[in-house]
C-alpha cells in the first residue's frame, strides 16, 4: 500500500521536526512576539501619557507597598522626604549612550516612613574601570519628581558588595529594591523611581527610550507565516509521494544492465559473420 512510505524512519522523522517547529512557532515564538510588541504599546503609552499628566503622589499611584507593573510603569509620581546617602549603591555594568557607566541607587525615607529606592542617573567610569566622584545627594527633606520601574531581575540572584573599582562603594549588579534593602538594612519599597532631569539629587539623567513600536508585530507574523510554509511544504511532499513514482516508492522500472565492451564486440561480429 503506498501509505507505507509514512512509516519509513527518515519520513517519521521529517514528520516530528516538522510538526514539532510548527507547533514552536505557533504556541512558543509567535506569541513570544506579540507579548513584547504589547509591552512595547504599553510603554510608549504610558510614556506618551506621562509628558502631559501632573505628576501624582506616589503613595496614591502605589498604596500599600503595590508592585510596579505595565499600569504604573514610567508614570511620573512625586516623592517629599529625605535622602539616605549611608544606604547608597551604585550598580556596575551599565551602559547609557554605548559608554559604560554605573547608575547612582540612594534609598529615600518619605515623610510618612516609606523607604523609597532612588535612581539618581548615571556617572561615566575613570581610565581603570572605576567610577568616577560623583555629588552627594543633598541632605534635608527634598521633594523629588521620578518615574516609576520596575526591579530589575538577576536570575543568579547576587547581593551587593564592594571592591577597590568602587573605592569600596556597594555595588550590585541589577537595580533592585530588594538588593539594596538586603545590604542596608532598611525595609524598601517594591520597585524604584529613576530621576528626571533637574530634580533634587540628580547626576546624569538616564535618557528615555525611544517612541518605536519595534518590530516585534512583524515578528511575530513571520514565525507563523514559518509554521504555515513548514507544514504546507510537508503536505505537499506528501501529496507528491502518494503519486506513481514518488521519491520513496517502492516500485521501480527496471533498469537494463549496461554491457561491457567485450560484449559489444561480439555482438557486432555475430551481426556481420556471414551465413550458409
Amino acid at each position: 500500500m503506498r501509505l507505507r512510505f509514512l512509516l519509513r524512519p527518515g519520513w517519521l522523522a521529517l514528520t516530528v521536526v516538522v510538526f514539532t517547529f510548527a507547533v514552536c512557532c505557533y504556541t512558543l515564538l509567535s506569541p513570544w512576539q506579540f507579548r513584547r510588541d504589547a509591552e512595547q504599546v504599553a510603554q510608549n503609552s504610558a510614556l506618551t501619557a506621562s509628558f502631559t499628566a501632573k505628576p501624582q503622589p506616589a503613595a496614591q499611584l502605589l498604596p500599600q507597598n503595590a508592585v510596579p507593573d505595565q499600569q504604573t510603569e514610567w508614570h511620573l509620581v512625586s516623592i517629599t522626604g529625605t535622602y539616605l546617602p549611608s544606604a547608597e549603591v551604585v550598580a556596575r555594568l551599565r551602559t547609557v549612550q554605548g559608554e559604560g557607566a554605573y547608575e547612582v541607587l540612594t534609598p529615600l525615607r518619605a515623610t510618612d516612613g516609606t523607604v523609597y529606592l532612588v535612581d539618581r542617573g548615571y556617572v561615566r567610569l575613570d581610565d581603570k574601570s572605576g567610577v568616577l566622584p560623583y555629588a552627594a545627594a543633598p541632605g534635608g527633606q527634598v521633594t523629588v519628581v521620578a518615574r516609576v520601574r520596575s526591579d530589575e531581575n538577576d536570575p543568579k540572584h547576587r547581593d551587593a558588595f564592594a571592591d577597590a573599582s568602587t573605592n569600596g562603594k556597594l555595588q550590585s549588579y541589577t537595580v533592585d529594591s530588594q538588593v539594596v534593602a538586603r545590604s542596608s538594612g532598611l525595609s524598601i519599597r517594591p520597585g524604584y523611581f529613576q530621576l528626571d532631569q533637574n530634580q533634587p539629587g540628580v547626576l546624569g539623567a538616564l535618557p528615555l527610550p525611544q517612541l518605536d513600536s519595534g518590530p516585534y508585530f512583524s515578528y511575530a507574523l513571520q514565525w507563523l507565516a514559518f509554521g504555515t510554509m513548514a507544514l504546507l511544504g510537508w503536505l505537499y511532499f506528501t501529496i507528491r509521494e502518494l503519486r506513481p513514482g514518488g521519491a520513496l516508492t517502492t516500485e521501480r522500472p527496471e533498469r537494463s544492465r549496461r554491457k561491457s565492451v567485450a560484449e559489444m564486440l561480439a555482438e557486432d561480429e555475430d551481426e556481420y559473420t556471414p551465413t550458409g
